[in-house]
Formats: C-alpha cells, sequence, structure tokens
C-alpha cells in the first residue's frame, strides 16, 4: 500500500559537511560559497516543507536518535560518505532501509553498483552496454598487466568520486607509466585502481529523473578549448571540475551540448537502459563519451549527483522547463512514490 504524499512535510536532510554546520546548524543563512546543502535546504523550505538537519561524521548514533525522536516524512539524503570513506554511503542507505524511513536517491543496491567502477562497467557490459575495456589492480597484489588492454589508458582510483585521484598523468601511454601511477593510487588512496582504456571523443553528462518513467534532460558536455596544445587536458581532471583558473587557461568550458537527433536517441536510450540495470533511483547523472564515428561508451554513473542550484544537473533540469524548486520537489515527488509502508 502506498504512502499518503501530503503537501506539507516533515523533511530530514542527512548531511557530512561539518564546517559548514558550524557556520549554521541548520543550513538558514546565506553560505560564504556555493553549497548544494544550503540550496536544497533553502528549496525545501519555500516549498512550505518543515524542515530539519542531521550531521553525519563517523557515528550512526546521532542520525539514529534523531531519527527516531522526531521521525520525519522523509530522509533527504544528502551524505555521500561516512568517516571519510565514500565506500561506506551505502551503508547510510541500508540503515534507512532497515528503519523504513522514505529517503531521496538511490538505495544500497544501486549505490554498490556504482561505486565499485569495475563492478558498475562489469554489470553494464553483461547487458550490452559499451564500456571502456578495463583492468583492476587490486591493492597489496603483484601488478600483472594484461595484453589485452590498449594505450593510451586512463588509470584512476577505483572507488573514487568527483575525479579524485585523476589527473594529466592519469593518461598513461606504456607499461612504465602505468606502473607509476597504479603505484602512487595504491600508496596515496589505499584502495584498488581501475586502467580503462582512453575513449577519445566528447564528454557528454546526462542527467535522468524518475523511477517508473524516465525523463532524460538536456545534455551538458565538457569542451577542452586547448586539448591539441602539448599538455591540454582532454580528460575531466579534479582541476578541470575543480579550479576555475585553470579551465580559465586551457579555456575549458561547461555548457549544453549540442547533438544531432540520431546520436541523441542512443544517448538517451544507453542512459535510460544504465539507470535501470544499476537499480538507480528518483535522480542521477550518467557520463558518457561519444567517439568521432558517433559510438557512444558509457563511463561512469552518478547517483546522487551535485544537485547544487547553477550546476550541470539543475541547469539541465532548468532547460528542460523544471526550475530549481520543482527539480528540489520532483526529487522529493519520486522518493515517496516508491515507498511502500510497512506490512
Amino acid at each position: 500500500m502506498k504512502r499518503t504524499p501530503k503537501k506539507k512535510l516533515r523533511i530530514t536532510a542527512i548531511v557530512e559537511q561539518a564546517n559548514t554546520l558550524k557556520e549554521d546548524p541548520q543550513f538558514e543563512g546565506k553560505p560564504k560559497e556555493p553549497s548544494m546543502e544550503h540550496d536544497v535546504l533553502r528549496a525545501l523550505r519555500q516549498l512550505g516543507h518543515e524542515v530539519t538537519v542531521l550531521p553525519v561524521f563517523d557515528s550512526i548514533e546521532p542520525m539514529v536518535e534523531g531519527i527516531e525522536k522526531n521521525p520525519p516524512d522523509l530522509v533527504f539524503n544528502l551524505a555521500e560518505q561516512f568517516a571519510n570513506d565514500r565506500r561506506h554511503d551505502k551503508n547510510l542507505a541500508g540503515l534507512l532501509e532497515m528503519m523504513d524511513i522514505p529517503f531521496t536517491g538511490t538505495g544500497s543496491a544501486g549505490l554498490m553498483l556504482c561505486r565499485d567502477k569495475a563492478l558498475c562497467k562489469q554489470l553494464l557490459a553483461t547487458w550490452n552496454v559499451r564500456v571502456p575495456d578495463f583492468w583492476v589492480f587490486p591493492l597489496g597484489r603483484p601488478l600483472k598487466i594484461p595484453r589485452r588492454l590498449k594505450f593510451p589508458l586512463v588509470v584512476k582510483p577505483a572507488y573514487g568520486d568527483g575525479s579524485e585521484g585523476i589527473s594529466n598523468a592519469s593518461l598513461v601511454k606504456d607499461d612504465v607509466e602505468m606502473k607509476e601511477r597504479v603505484a602512487m593510487i595504491h600508496e596515496r588512496f589505499s584502495q584498488d585502481v581501475i586502467a580503462e582504456e582512453y575513449v577519445e571523443g566528447r564528454e557528454i553528462y546526462v542527467g535522468v529523473l524518475g523511477n517508473d518513467r524516465l525523463t532524460v534532460l538536456p545534455p551538458y558536455e565538457v569542451r577542452f578549448g586547448k586539448a591539441q596544445e602539448e599538455s591540454g587536458p582532454v580528460l575531466a581532471t579534479y582541476r578541470v571540475k575543480w579550479n576555475k583558473q585553470y579551465r580559465e587557461k586551457w579555456n575549458i568550458e561547461f555548457g549544453f551540448a549540442d547533438v544531432e537527433r540520431k546520436v541523441w536517441a542512443r544517448i538517451a536510450d544507453a542512459c535510460r537502459r544504465s539507470y535501470r540495470i544499476l537499480q538507480l533511483c528518483d535522480y542521477a547523472r550518467v557520463d558518457l563519451r561519444v567517439t568521432p564515428d558517433e559510438r557512444v561508451y558509457i563511463l561512469e554513473a552518478n547517483p546522487n549527483p551535485d544537485i547544487t542550484q547553477g550546476e550541470e544537473m539543475a541547469e539541465s533540469a532548468r532547460k528542460a522547463g523544471v526550475p530549481y524548486k520543482q527539480f528540489i520537489q520532483k526529487i522529493v515527488t519520486h522518493a515517496l512514490a516508491r515507498q511502500t509502508s510497512p506490512t
């Protein structure tokens, strides 16, 4: 039996940013810098919902106690890690599932499938979704390089997020460079490494909304303006994503992608299929590359992506005719619609 939706909801937001909480325990003031937490909670309050905030750092007790003391109609899950380990995001979702608390975003199964980049690609390939060929180098094991992989390769942490551990040096051209990069990631990040074949082409990000019925949002693209120059970036590295001055130096821009209709049909189909296969919920972003001969390769899927106002996902929704507040409300509505009451 479906839960009966209400116009005004008691919503508890789970967040992880201790520094922001110290400035404003309930995210009600104006942030010093753009903040997804502030934007989402401001939108929820403007929509008329009653919103409280629960921080999650390295202990689950405050979260459990807070939810049990004041049971919400919905949890808006804005936490992507626990105890500084992103691999635990699935466990936070699993805890909410065991407590039978409705929450936004992908559940524990989908988070597990997407966090492990190798598992994600293996599953997609099994269902005939095109992905780059790859290999995993487990932490603490001898380095064995398969001959079937073709250079250049992109070498990165297997459980990373937000382009952590990705730089221009991640694009390796031979065995020597790859061994050096794998060793560095093993040492610095203490996790497995994935090396995948570099796909030359356009890098495009596609947001998807919904559950039973999916809405594929207008595509966003990163344009590498000076990629042909010596040492020019051709990957969405950490600095490309998070350093404005670096983007200006190399004339790198993020903007809406102009895609031919037949290519867009392939992209949209690949994104819908990936969304279903990976058990994504409510909203997500799929990252992909389109080669010069118009083949679509899925790079990865991002459950619970950045939904800061003005960033890719929110901008794509706006272009599709969904202003920011309504975009946040759609996430809430989708989350509630898929929840069932206890039996």
